[in-house]
């Protein structure tokens, strides 16, 4: 079993930043990849990037990730951020010998 804890949402304000963060633990020598996605209001689930080891950036958003014997920590760093970013936010793991894990989502709200 893999668990994963969010954490690091809350209010900001547009052109803000802030940062996420979600932790892996349990059988995590299970785990093929993390991603972040997010779900906005009255919206589809979508994928933000998904990564295997170092440092990813896809445009305002930069994705890290370290592992050691114990767990797995995966960040996401939002910069300059608008409201069509408000969403819950969720940490997935997809794993080489079952269903993807989820994390139970962080709410990220954008406004003045």
């Amino acid at each position: 079993q893999v668990v994963l804890v969010e954490s690091g949402g809350g209010l900001v304000q547009p052109g803000g930043s802030l940062r996420l963060s979600c932790a892996a633990s349990g059988s995590i020598f299970s785990i093929n990849a993390m991603g972040w996605y997010r779900q906005a209001p009255g919206k589809q689930r979508e994928l933000i990037a998904t990564i295997r080891s170092g440092s990813i950036t896809k445009g305002r958003f930069t994705i890290s990730i370290s592992r050691d014997n114990a767990k797995i920590t995966m960040s996401l760093q939002m910069n300059n951020l608008n409201a069509e970013d408000t969403a819950v936010y969720y940490c997935n793991a997809a794993r080489y010998d079952g269903p993807d894990s989820w994390g139970q989502g962080t709410q990220v709200t954008v406004s003045s």
